[in-house]
């Protein structure tokens, strides 16, 4: 299972487009509050599945994504 999450599997999941962007650009917030720097890049897509969990308190544990 993947530690990342990107907008494109937020879209598979069934968030609309805007929404997908929002929250990884939240999830970015976040990791930059807690003390990584390295995400406040805008090229940068992925962040950790965990802190998406957080923002839209749901577990994705059980989900299957493609690699």
């Amino acid at each position: 299972m993947k530690s990342t999450i990107c907008k494109d599997d937020l879209l598979s999941l069934g968030y609309k487009p805007h929404t997908a962007k929002m929250i990884v650009r939240q999830a970015k917030q976040i990791m930059v509050q807690k003390g990584y720097p390295f995400y406040n890049n805008k090229r940068l897509g992925y962040v950790p599945r965990e802190v998406v969990e957080e923002i839209i308190g749901v577990s994705l544990e059980g989900e299957n994504h493609s690699a």
